[in-house]
This record gives C-alpha cells, sequence and structure tokens, in this order.
C-alpha cells in the first residue's frame, strides 16, 4: 500500500473536489504519524496568533504571505498560527510560496484558525454536515502547510439545550473527524462564546467523541463575570492541544497561569493572541520569564 503523504493527500483531496465526501478508501490510508497520535505533544514553544496583528493586515501593511518573516524578523519566533479568513487566494501556487517563506525564515506553520464555515451545533443535521463539508479544504490546506490542527468554534444558538448541543456538536465533529484523522491534522474547539464557554461542558463533549484528535485550545482571555479563567484553565488543561495566550492583568495570574500549564502536564504551542506589538512583546517577555521549557 503506497504511503500517504501530507502533498499527495492534498492532491488527492483536489482531485475528490472539496464539495464531496473522501472516498472511504482513503479513510483507510493513514500516515505512519497518523498512526502515532496527534502531533501537538511535544515540547514548549511560542508561535505568533496572526489575529494579534489584525488591524496590521486590515490596514494593508502586510499579507498573510509575509507573515512567517513577520514572526521572525519582529518577534523572533519559531511558529505561526494563520486565520482563514486572512488567506488571499489559498490556491496551490500561493500555498507553495506560503511553505517556501515560512522555510526560509525557520517558521512552523502551527495550525489555522477556522472562522465563518458554518454551526457545528446546530439542530439542523443538513446544516451539520454543510459545516464539515466546509471544513474540509482547511484540513486539506493545513495538511499540506504541516500544520498539526485546525481550530474551530462550537457556540450554538442562546438558550440551546446543553444536552441536545452535546449530541449535535458530537456528531458534528465525529464526522470532521473521520476527514481529519487520516490528513493527521486534530481538531481543536477554542472557547468563544455559547456553550463552549462552559469548562464542564466542554469536557463533557471531549469525553462523549472519545478521540485523540479532538482537543480543546483554551482561551486565555480578559477575567470577566462569566468566566474565570483560572478555573477554566484547569479543567481543560487535559485535552488542550495548544494555548491562545492573552496578557492577564497581574504578573501573578500570569505566572500562575503559565505554571500550572507545565506543572499539569501541558508540552505545545503558546500561540500569543495579544493585541498589538507592544503587548505581544509583553507576551513573549511573560512566557520566557515564566514558562519552563
Amino acid at each position: 500500500m503506497k504511503k500517504m503523504t501530507r502533498r499527495n493527500f492534498f492532491e488527492k483531496s483536489l482531485m475528490i473536489g472539496a464539495g464531496s465526501f473522501i472516498a472511504p478508501s482513503l479513510l483507510q490510508l493513514q500516515t505512519v504519524e497518523a498512526a502515532q497520535g496527534p502531533r501537538w505533544i511535544g515540547k514548549n514553544d511560542i508561535s505568533l496568533a496572526q489575529w494579534s496583528l489584525v488591524d496590521e493586515i486590515n490596514a494593508g501593511k502586510w499579507k498573510t504571505l509575509d507573515f512567517p518573516k513577520i514572526a521572525r524578523q519582529d518577534f523572533g519566533l519559531n511558529g505561526i498560527e494563520f486565520v482563514n479568513t486572512l488567506f488571499e487566494v489559498p490556491t496551490f501556487t500561493y500555498l507553495n510560496q506560503l511553505k517556501k517563506n515560512a522555510e526560509d525564515n525557520g517558521v512552523e506553520m502551527v495550525l489555522i484558525m477556522i472562522d465563518l464555515e458554518g454551526e457545528t451545533c446546530t439542530p439542523s443535521k443538513e446544516e451539520r454536515k454543510q459545516t464539515v463539508i466546509n471544513h474540509r479544504k482547511w484540513i486539506d490546506i493545513a495538511n499540506y502547510l504541516g500544520c498539526h490542527a485546525i481550530r474551530t468554534n462550537c457556540r450554538g444558538a442562546d438558550g440551546i439545550s446543553k444536552t441536545e448541543a452535546l449530541k449535535w456538536s458530537a456528531e458534528t465533529y465525529n464526522m470532521m473527524l473521520d476527514y481529519a484523522i487520516p490528513a493527521n491534522i486534530s481538531i481543536l474547539i477554542e472557547n468563544h462564546g455559547g456553550v463552549s464557554d462552559d469548562a464542564d461542558w466542554l469536557v463533557s463533549l471531549m469525553k462523549e467523541v472519545n478521540n485523540k484528535y479532538l482537543g480543546i485550545l483554551p482561551d486565555w482571555r480578559q477575567p470577566g463575570g462569566e468566566i474565570d479563567n483560572m478555573e477554566y484553565l484547569r479543567k481543560t488543561l487535559p485535552y488542550a492541544g495548544g494555548m491562545s495566550f492573552r496578557n492577564q492583568p497581574t504578573d501573578k495570574l500570569n505566572e500562575q497561569m503559565i505554571k500550572m500549564t507545565y506543572k499539569t502536564g501541558f508540552r505545545g504551542w503558546y500561540g500569543v493572541e495579544s493585541n498589538g506589538r507592544e503587548n505581544i512583546h509583553k507576551s513573549i517577555e511573560l512566557l520566557n520569564k515564566y514558562l519552563l521549557k
């Protein structure tokens, strides 16, 4: 049996078509890496989340193709985390140029954050199915670029039954994993509102799906009335496939949260998503100060 590489997986997916379900025979062609499990487990390092500089991108100061150079030359970082809505034209030629730019700057492409591709927690079976189809092209692209994961959202409507939400979301993510696992791409969920802001609910989803390729990307948001950042992080850490790092109000809280991740066994990327260059440099300083690598 021919080994499935990232490149021929991507090319095979293009032949199948972004709007089609993947062929059952391809599902059986897992890479050696996929058989060994997801790739988010490793050593601690710092990456730059593209959203942290979205104001500069919107102002036309630079484009996604420049991102590897920005991360390396302006911030001295080893990894980058993309946002799908900031890709200009993700054609084959474009992706090859992006790979070259990352290689030239010695930067690893870590993950792609996916927005505006459908609701994963909805009562509509057809909508859930379409959401999975919409995410497949980004799984293909993540695979081709050498990323280890895509980040998804899981919100649901206001007032949704959490019992029903669990059932709908589990179905969605099981379908998505059927496509992602042969590509050796993990699926992460970030706490971006709705049911995902409930750490206990999100952990119950992890247990319901029970797949090593499904994980959580805890967002270190500013503390507020609805979420206790420290408690949320503590509960979701066993399933963390990365960290969406934002500066906390005090150095003490930063130190506590950073050290907690290490002591509980997390080893992986801390993606800096603090807004603006000054805050990014502050995040890097805090992580270098408190993170045991």
